[in-house]
């Protein structure tokens, strides 16, 4: 049989049971692919990540991530989760880790500070699509629960993307946000219309100056209703509003931080930064913290 190392890590926050969990298993060759699938369902969290040895001279090694019904491409919080993993394991000082994944090999750096780990993703290319039409976009908002005067007038309903697309709607109220309860099966239903499993909802009504926005996130189709703290909805956004001129972004780059996980009771932050080139975004990192919840092994 073999002994496998499994951590549970809460990202995008330092206080255990806050932020996203992710379940990470640093030294997952020899794994197949049935074997991780099964490992994900049993964690049950919304991704488990599985860290491989590099394949070829171009990365530092390989990186999947699974749900607890598929695998997906890509995952920002699993990502911090098990880039925090590797620096503990390892006990790694400041660097940059190319990781293979399913959509490139992407850079990820580890900032060591006091004895403690932050990491920062590089996501895929940023992509963001035509608004969709209106008959898509009242199908989508009922499903939410929104209605049309709930909707934030400067945000378009768009799927952006950077390597996990996500469908960004924008509302005027963080009470909204927090009443949503959002038809999950008809959710699951629009996504297979509209090849899109997430649905991000967010609002610029924060009452504290340092976040910006407040987010949900539901993903039903990919057996996720809702998730915690997502930095592929996150960092997604930072290129629409960009892209989109909703906010100031006439540098060369934009930065804020996005809160998520408060009805949830798993409040999170993340750190997002949007290089921008001749107007529009080009580059786009999250950042975030990470704790242990716990350390086990599984025998398989």
């Amino acid at each position: 049989m073999k002994k496998l190392t499994v951590y549970q890590i809460d990202s995008f926050t330092k206080e255990k049971f806050k932020g996203n969990p992710a379940g990470v298993v640093p030294y997952a060759d020899g794994l197949t692919d049935n074997q991780m699938q099964m490992i994900a369902r049993e964690l049950n969290n919304s991704e488990t990540s599985f860290l491989f040895s590099p394949d070829s001279n171009d990365c530092d090694g390989i990186i999947r991530y699974f749900t607890p019904g598929k695998e997906v491409p890509t995952c920002g919080h699993a990502t911090i989760a098990a880039m925090y993993v590797k620096a503990i394991e390892e006990n790694l000082e400041s660097c940059t880790l190319r990781y293979k994944t399913q959509i490139g090999v992407l850079p990820f750096a580890i900032i060591k500070t006091d004895d403690d780990y932050q990491v920062v993703m590089t996501q895929g290319k940023f992509e963001l699509s035509p608004p969709v039409d209106d008959e898509m976009k009242k199908r989508i908002i009922e499903a939410l629960g929104v209605t049309d005067s709930d909707l934030d007038k400067r945000c378009p309903v768009q799927i952006a993307s950077t390597g996990h697309s996500k469908v960004i709607i924008g509302i005027n109220s963080r009470e909204k946000l927090n009443s949503l309860d959002p038809n999950y099966f008809e959710l699951a239903e629009l996504s297979k219309e509209i090849k899109c499993n997430g649905y991000f909802v967010f609002t610029f009504d924060s009452n504290d100056q340092n976040i910006l926005t407040h987010g949900r996130m539901f993903a039903p189709a990919i057996g996720i209703n809702e998730d915690p703290v997502t930095g592929n909805a996150n960092g997604p956004l930072g290129g629409y509003l960009v892209q989109n001129k909703i906010v100031d972004s006439t540098g060369d780059y934009f930065e804020f931080s996005g809160a998520q996980g408060e009805k949830m009771n798993r409040h999170g932050v993340i750190g997002v930064k949007v290089k921008i080139e001749k107007g529009m975004p080009s580059v786009i990192q999250i950042k975030g913290d990470a704790t242990v919840a716990f350390k086990t092994e599984i025998l398989i």
